[in-house]
């Protein structure tokens, strides 16, 4: 790659740079990334019913397999009689 004809060179200049003693944004921006929004609470958050959900289906699954019966269990081999019952 040729040189920079103007002599400018971006990464020599973003590294004299440094960081500001000073920046303005730090008190700003802080409030993002700490309390209730952390990064646990933010993926937390982001499923909000996933928990609740997630028990009632399982309340759900166990009631149907330990309790249910199943109704078309009743001894006709699988075919309705032609009585039409």
């Amino acid at each position: 790659m040729a040189p920079n004809l103007t002599g400018f060179d971006p990464k020599k200049f973003a590294a004299a740079a440094g960081q500001p003693a000073n920046d303005p944004w730090r008190r700003a921006e802080a409030w993002r990334y700490t309390g209730p929004f952390n990064r646990f609470n933010r993926f937390r958050r982001s499923f909000p019913g996933l928990g609740i959900g997630a028990a009632a289906f399982g309340i759900y699954y166990a009631y149907d397999t330990l309790v249910a019966q199943d109704d078309h269990s009743h001894g006709h081999g699988g075919e309705h009689s032609s009585t039409g019952h």
